[in-house]
This record gives structure tokens, C-alpha cells and sequence, in this order.
């Protein structure tokens, strides 16, 4: 058995910042999670963007119409 001369060692999982309030309920007319305000091509891409594509996403959604206010309201 040989030594590697060079130790390898795993850099930690980096901690992706999300919006994700484990509520997660898509309005079947909307594409929008009731919870996080996120579409579904959003969920399912968010571990693959950048950075800077989260930011954005992030920044966007305090603008986005709450679905849960209508929901509650009984328009829905």
C-alpha cells in the first residue's frame, strides 16, 4: 500500500441561501409555490444557478403577488 504524497483532502458543501419556508404547495394555475413565491423551473434549477441568479430570483419575490393572500381570501 502507498502513501499519496499529497493529502486530498473534500472542501465542506458550500450552504446555498434559499427562500424555501417548507411550504411547499405549487398552485396548480400559476406555477408558484405558495410558500417561496418561486416557479417551478426556479425550484427545480436552484441549486444549479449562480450566485448572482439567486440574488436576483431573491431580490424579485417581495414583488411577486402573495398566493396565499388570494388563497385565504377564497379567490382562488
Amino acid at each position: 500500500m502507498t502513501s499519496d504524497p499529497i493529502p486530498r483532502t473534500l472542501a465542506p458543501p458550500r450552504a446555498i441561501v434559499t427562500p424555501c419556508v417548507k411550504v411547499c404547495a405549487v398552485d396548480g394555475l400559476t406555477g408558484v409555490c405558495l410558500g417561496c413565491r418561486r416557479t417551478l423551473p426556479e425550484i427545480a434549477g436552484w441549486s444549479r444557478l449562480s450566485d448572482e441568479e439567486r440574488a436576483a430570483i431573491m431580490a424579485a419575490l417581495p414583488q411577486r403577488p402573495d398566493p396565499m393572500a388570494s388563497l385565504m381570501a377564497g379567490q382562488v
